[in-house]
């Protein structure tokens, strides 16, 4: 008899609460963020700390997108996020069934220094990297921001793919390659289909990390046609003010498609965050 059958039913409605509280603290900023969207600015400040606006508006939604350069930064965005993401996840997926199936000498050290590169706070390494982009050209431009994300991610990426071929068993490429099949084959036919859940959490993670990062934006990218969204949003702030919705309403619109990314993958992704759990 399983265990939740002996749960009483005030335990029951106990662990119900518990998760209704932690989804609604979750939540709970998301919906403030729609809330400060939809409300008219005359109302912003005079009711600041109503749960529920007295009235609604979309005006902010199409101050940002037909007022604004919004679009620019949201296709900026699109453009680094998923060449990051193809990239890095296609480079991870080779070094870590690398790293996985062979042996090879250097390969601690090797290793060792990707984990040492994760050591180091953004904050001390962003003037070198200024300076290196700026000495071959690549100031105000996306590709800077593909690179030096791609770079920045590898590591963890072949770690995360590492661990996935190390949940497959090597029986299986050999059984292939006894009936005919060389190691390229294998790996095609048999091993990357279950390594789908791998990519599409590697792929979604990845995606995450280039789509809201700010920092490495904000120093390398100057120019107006080539901002990002996150640095876009402080396009929002003035000297003097802030204009708090429009900056939510382009916060809810730039939600959109990373919502669109993890319920295109959700299957995978779920699937890539559990394998691995138990074994046997």
């Amino acid at each position: 008899m399983s265990a939740h059958r002996h749960s009483s039913p005030l335990a029951v409605t106990g662990k119900y609460l518990a998760l209704a509280l932690y989804v609604g603290f979750a939540l709970f900023p998301l919906y403030w963020l729609a809330k400060i969207a939809v409300t008219p600015d005359k109302l912003i400040y005079t009711e600041g700390t109503a749960l529920v606006p007295s009235s609604f508006t979309l005006e902010n939604f199409r101050t940002v997108l037909v007022a604004t350069d919004f679009l620019y930064y949201f296709r900026n965005s699109l453009v680094v996020s998923l060449t990051t993401a193809a990239i890095t996840t296609c480079i991870a997926a080779a070094a870590g069934y690398a790293f996985s199936r062979f042996t090879f000498r250097g390969k601690r050290l090797v290793v060792a220094i990707m984990l040492i590169t994760q050591m180091f706070p953004l904050l001390m390494i962003i003037a070198p990297i200024y300076k290196i982009v700026a000495a071959v050209g690549l100031l105000n431009s996306l590709t800077s921001l593909i690179i030096v994300y791609t770079a920045f991610n590898i590591p963890f990426a072949t770690f995360l793919m590492q661990s996935f071929f190390d949940g497959i068993p090597k029986d299986l490429e050999e059984a292939g390659m006894m009936d005919g099949c060389t190691r390229f084959q294998a790996l095609r036919k048999i091993v990357l289909p279950l390594t789908l859940p791998g990519l599409g959490a590697t792929l979604g993670f990845i995606f995450t990390a280039a789509w809201s990062e700010l920092l490495f934006a904000l120093m390398l990218i100057n120019s107006n046609d080539t901002m990002t969204f996150p640095v876009g949003l402080l396009t929002f702030v003035s000297k003097f003010s802030v204009d708090w919705g429009q900056m939510m309403a382009a916060g809810v619109l730039a939600l959109v498609p990373s919502c669109l990314f993890f319920i295109f993958i959700q299957r995978y992704l779920v699937q890539g965050l559990t394998s691995g759990a138990v074994k046997g």
